[in-house]
This record gives structure tokens, sequence and C-alpha cells, in this order.
């Protein structure tokens, strides 16, 4: 299995609509057996970049998912409405749906790009300050619970 990168990047999306990743999310990319990948949005907010098999994962959860079905289908619709398959080019660049980034207001904008939980996520300035600020209100208490419960 190859190991996403770990830590914040700044990124730009260009006036084409594609994000020039940072050299570390290239590599992670270019050692993909399957180099599809899938651009959307869950929430309308943020946008991720799934690697293709691990998009499979997600519809096949959505499919088996009984406990609220509207739930499911709503983030499936989100998904579906924004989203648009891609690969990375030779440049490193993933284009990003038209609907996608007027949706998100990344147009031609520098965005910051992060993996979490088997994903990229990409956050237009204006929401990573407002999640910076969020998470730092409350840092101490939050490391403090989390070291209580094992964190190292």
């Amino acid at each position: 299995m190859v190991e996403p990168p770990r830590g914040m990047y700044p990124a730009r999306l260009d006036d084409k609509g594609r994000v020039k990743l940072p050299a570390p999310f290239q590599q992670f990319f270019a050692a993909l057996r399957e180099k599809k990948l899938f651009v959307t949005s869950l929430d309308r907010r943020i946008a991720q970049i799934y690697p293709i098999a691990a998009w499979r994962e997600n519809e096949r959860f959505f499919d088996g998912y009984r406990e609220d079905p509207r739930i499911a289908r709503n983030v499936a619709f989100n998904a579906a409405d924004l989203g648009a398959e891609s690969e990375m080019d030779a440049q490193g660049r993933i284009l990003f749906s038209p609907e996608l980034r007027r949706e998100l207001g990344i147009e031609n904008q520098p965005v910051k790009v992060f993996a979490y939980r088997g994903r990229i996520e990409v956050l237009s300035e204006k929401l990573y300050e407002e999640r910076k600020r969020e998470a730092a209100q409350t840092a101490a208490d939050d490391v403090s619970k989390l070291e209580a419960a094992g964190l190292n």
C-alpha cells in the first residue's frame, strides 16, 4: 500500500481548472496501481481527490448504508453532481470540473491540500482560515482528551 503524504501544502487552481499538486502528492498518485481519480465534494464545501479504488469503496458503502438511506442518497448525489473522473497529467496537474470549481469558489485561486482518510482534501483559503481558527480555539483541550484516550 502506498502511504499518502503528511502535512498541509499550498497549491493553486490555474485558469484552466487544474490544481498543480506539490511533489509529495504527485509521487503518491504516480505510485498507485490505478491512475484514475475521482474529484468531487461530499459536503459542497471541501473538494476531495480520491484514488478510484477508494471511491469504489465509498460507492459500496452508500449502497449498503441502512441506518438513514436518505443521508447516503444525499451525499452520493452531491458527489455525483460535482464530481468527475480525472487523471494526473505529466506535469502533476489534476482537472477539477467547472461545477466543482464554481460551487467551492476556487477558480484560479490558491488552495491548501492535505491527505485525510485515504483521500486528498482541497480547501479554499477562506475555509482553511476558518478551520484553522476553529482548531486553534480548543487545541489544548483537544490534545489533552486525545492523550487521555491513548494518543502519544
